[in-house]
């Protein structure tokens, strides 16, 4: 059985969650999450726990009971904490400006990007040449941070581009005659 599918998820004060027959919900000042129930993986509650136990003796079913576990200690840290993910714009003229649920980019290409964020993402722009997006869904903000820096992703020679802060781009030397 899966390590990390052993282990309860411990539920903090203020936080509900409520098993269905379909779908897993947790509650909290960040917001309602929801994740569909798995036939593989049984669930029980029991003294500001949650426990995960795999229904049957598959490879599939242990997988799933880490799986499940995960993504419901990522829901409660989500509704908790909320999650974060911060983009660099490196380049002459790169910048961006969020103006309520909108990002504005100028990266470069003729006219100016803008792209609308979804409902529970909030994104902000301390500086002009840093993104930062914040959320209780830990897929959504990842998600959304991935398409905003396939936007204008780092180029390989100067390095130019939206990048996520901790990313290191490896840039490759030029051509020599």
């Amino acid at each position: 059985m899966s390590r990390i599918g052993k282990l309860p998820v411990v539920i903090p004060a203020g936080v509900e969650v409520s098993v269905g027959e379909q779908n897993l919900s947790v509650k909290g000042i960040g917001g309602v999450l929801l994740v569909p129930q798995s036939s593989l993986v049984s669930v029980s509650s029991d003294a500001g726990k949650i426990s995960f136990v795999a229904t049957n003796e598959t490879r599939a079913a242990d997988a799933m009971t880490g799986t499940m576990r995960q993504l419901v200690n990522n829901m409660v840290i989500g509704v908790t904490k909320g999650f974060e993910k911060k983009l660099t714009l490196i380049g002459v003229g790169y910048k961006a400006q969020a103006q309520g649920n909108k990002l504005n980019l100028a990266v470069g290409y003729s006219h100016p990007v803008n792209k609308d964020m979804p409902e529970g993402i909030s994104v902000a722009t301390p500086t002009p040449t840093e993104i930062v997006i914040k959320g209780a869904d830990r897929q959504r903000v990842g998600q959304v941070a991935a398409e905003i820096r396939a936007i204008r992703p780092p180029e390989p020679y100067k390095g130019k581009g939206i990048r996520y802060s901790d990313e290191k781009v490896v840039i490759k030397e030029t051509k020599k005659k």
